[in-house]
């Protein structure tokens, strides 16, 4: 907000301004037209690049508040709110996720992922009424929001702080307003959109980078990878179960026979038979290393060495 001659004036969202690189958009050949949003879209990496450490800082008090067995809650609206419900819903087959710990959020419901609820980002109340309905102490909340500005992800945002759970604001306003009022920061510097206002495009891209990096690190600092590999994915149908298979080759350098009679003596846990293979411990011992050390497959192969 700025002061003009006594008025208020509201200052547009970066979002929200005219690109100077597109103003001749509708005249361009269909070649053209998809240069210039190759062209745009090559800055979101670099904008991403500019807040890794923020989102540093987000992963860590994810982990944090996982290991103390509370839960991440993306709050968010419209293409954003929808890339979160996706981050969250990919979790459990990819990592093994347990269902609660990441809790997708998004204004309008669960229509709303298939169809547009315009105004249910506008309410500010409903935000924060979800967010006192299911956030806890301890918890940490992410709001995800294109132009840091939505009320149903401010309000939610406000509404978790007054429970004690952390905050993260993912927009793409590195000046929003409600930076001050979270306790990590992550405004992305994506510019104007190649078509005026549609943040469907390089601010969703945006989050949806932001997202799988944030989640994927939080699995990896869980003990979820294994080198590269994904050692706590479940084997429900032949195609996994023969990735599983793979992935036992690669990390173990042993023979497919050997790999396939180590995940049947394990019932099928990935991680106890990773673990056996490279120990050469028995299952039994391994599933207790792997207790001991959280999971964590390098922790435990070290106490196994003991």
């Amino acid at each position: 907000m700025s002061l003009d001659g006594g008025a208020v004036v509201r200052v547009a969202a970066p979002t929200e301004l005219r690109n100077p690189r597109s103003t001749d958009l509708d005249l361009m050949s269909t070649r053209d037209v998809l240069a210039v949003i190759n062209a745009e879209d090559q800055r979101v990496p670099v904008a991403v690049a500019a807040v890794l450490d923020e989102v540093a800082a987000a992963v860590d008090l994810a982990v944090g508040a996982l290991r103390a067995g509370h839960r991440v809650h993306y709050f968010g609206a419209g293409s954003s709110g929808r890339l979160g419900v996706l981050d969250a819903a990919e979790l459990p087959p990819t990592y093994n996720a347990p269902a609660g710990w990441f809790c997708a959020h998004l204004a309008g419901g669960a229509a709303a992922m298939a169809r547009a609820v315009e105004n249910a980002e506008d309410d500010e109340a409903t935000g924060a009424a979800e967010a006192d309905g299911c956030v806890g102490p301890g918890d940490l909340v992410v709001g995800l929001a294109a132009s840091g500005r939505t009320p149903y992800v401010l309000g939610a945002l406000r509404a978790a702080a007054a429970r004690g759970a952390g905050t993260v604001l993912v927009c793409a306003d590195p000046d929003a307003v409600a930076a001050g009022e979270v306790t990590v920061f992550i405004g992305l510097a994506t510019g104007p959109e190649v078509v005026t206002g549609s943040t469907r495009m390089k601010a969703a891209t945006g989050q949806k980078l932001v997202l799988n990096a944030f989640s994927t690190a939080v699995m990896v600092r869980l003990g979820r990878v294994y080198s590269n590999l994904m050692i706590d994915m479940v084997a429900t149908n032949a195609k996994l179960r023969g990735r599983m298979i793979s992935i036992l080759m690669a990390a173990t350098g042993s023979a497919e026979p050997a790999c396939r009679r180590a995940l049947d003596q394990a019932d099928g846990e990935l991680k106890t038979a990773l673990v056996a293979l490279l120990s050469g411990a028995p299952v039994g011992d391994s599933r207790a290393a792997l207790a001991g050390a959280s999971g964590q497959v390098r922790t435990a192969l070290g106490m196994l060495d003991h």
